[in-house]
């Protein structure tokens, strides 16, 4: 609000206003102009200074948001769980997917991401929120262990059986295992 505005305002205000008379709908209307003037240019240059359509984007960054969205909207829907009279089952219930969406979006931003500390911490929540997963089941008395391998490792061989050599597949499966 320019300064003149505001000191016309004020003095609009202060020559019309004798407290404690209660505020009447002109004073309302002032009131409400003040607060859409301060209001106003924030909201304004906010809009400005970020565009509606970002620049075109990588196929790399489509892809990431692509997988972080299916990532997200596979979170919140598992963690709809319908309620079963046990608070406890419900919190694992809801928390499960919630931990595990944390999973998802860990190994995405390992397989885009660049920056080699958030790649260490995203290795560090995949770790922790597998054991938080375990340790809540357990707590409820249902199995810790899940027959699927760790979400780094390709889903259709087993980690057990495999050892990765600069782009070699072993299979140790036929005796050679210690």
């Amino acid at each position: 609000m320019p300064p003149l505005q505001f000191r016309r305002a004020v003095t609009a205000l202060s020559g019309r206003c004798r407290w404690p008379r209660p505020p009447g709908l002109g004073t309302a209307l002032l009131a409400a102009r003040i607060l859409v003037a301060f209001a106003l240019p924030p909201i304004v240059f906010a809009h400005e200074s970020h565009p509606s359509q970002p620049a075109a984007l990588s196929t790399e960054e489509s892809a990431f948001l692509q997988e972080n969205d299916s990532a997200m909207t596979r979170m919140m829907n598992d963690m709809a769980a319908k309620p079963t009279g046990d608070i406890d089952r419900d919190f694992v219930a809801m928390m499960s997917p919630h931990h595990q969406g944390a999973i998802d979006m860990a190994v995405i931003e390992l397989r885009y991401g660049k920056n080699e500390q958030l790649r260490r911490i995203a290795q560090e929540i995949i770790v922790d929120q597998m054991q938080e997963i375990a340790a809540m089941k357990l707590a409820i008395g249902e199995p810790a262990t899940d027959a699927t391998p760790a979400p780094t490792q390709p889903q259709s061989v087993p980690i057990a059986t495999v050892h990765h050599h600069q782009g070699m597949q072993m299979d140790m499966s036929t005796g050679m295992k210690k």
